[in-house]
């Protein structure tokens, strides 16, 4: 596996992965659909830094970009143990995760992401990062909400994860 700072998913399955539970559902989703397509799967998790960074002399060792890396490598074992597939494509970028999201998946086979993140309010159907990439993706957007496991399809070498 690999991490890149910065890319075209052409052809692929791309999953936005922020440590929800709702991202981790949305991963096992991508990764359903990746083996339905035979297409390598993206994992794409964006960071930012606080308005407040450098203000604090605390924040001045914490990591952000390492911390993300530790979130994607706890998700993907939860979903996949280990044995992550081997098509399994690792991106962290720093900036807006919708701004990331729309940009990693410029031709892919479709965007995956969970109706909510760890932000905002309690209750909302959609986040704001799903509403807005469901408005601008230029690939069609799946949007997991709940616990519901992604169908099984006939023929597939796996079971759903």
């Amino acid at each position: 596996m690999s991490s890149e700072t910065s890319r075209t998913a052409t052809g692929e399955v791309v999953v936005g992965l922020d440590g929800s539970p709702q991202s981790r559902q949305a991963l096992r989703w991508a990764a359903q659909l990746a083996r339905t397509f035979g297409a390598p799967i993206s994992v794409v998790t964006a960071w930012d830094y606080p308005t407040v960074y450098g203000l604090a002399s605390p924040l001045a060792s914490w990591n952000p970009e390492d911390d993300m890396r530790h979130v994607q490598d706890e998700e993907i074992a939860a979903v996949f143990g280990d044995d992550p597939p081997r098509d399994l494509h690792r991106v962290l970028r720093a900036g807006s995760t919708a701004h990331i999201l729309l940009e990693a998946s410029e031709g892919a086979l479709v965007l995956v992401v969970g109706s909510r993140g760890h932000g905002g309010f309690v209750g909302l159907l959609l986040g704001s990062v799903s509403a807005a990439v469901a408005e601008h993706a230029s690939c069609p957007v799946l949007i997991v909400h709940g616990d519901q496991a992604p169908p099984l399809v006939a023929g597939s070498a796996q079971s759903a994860t």
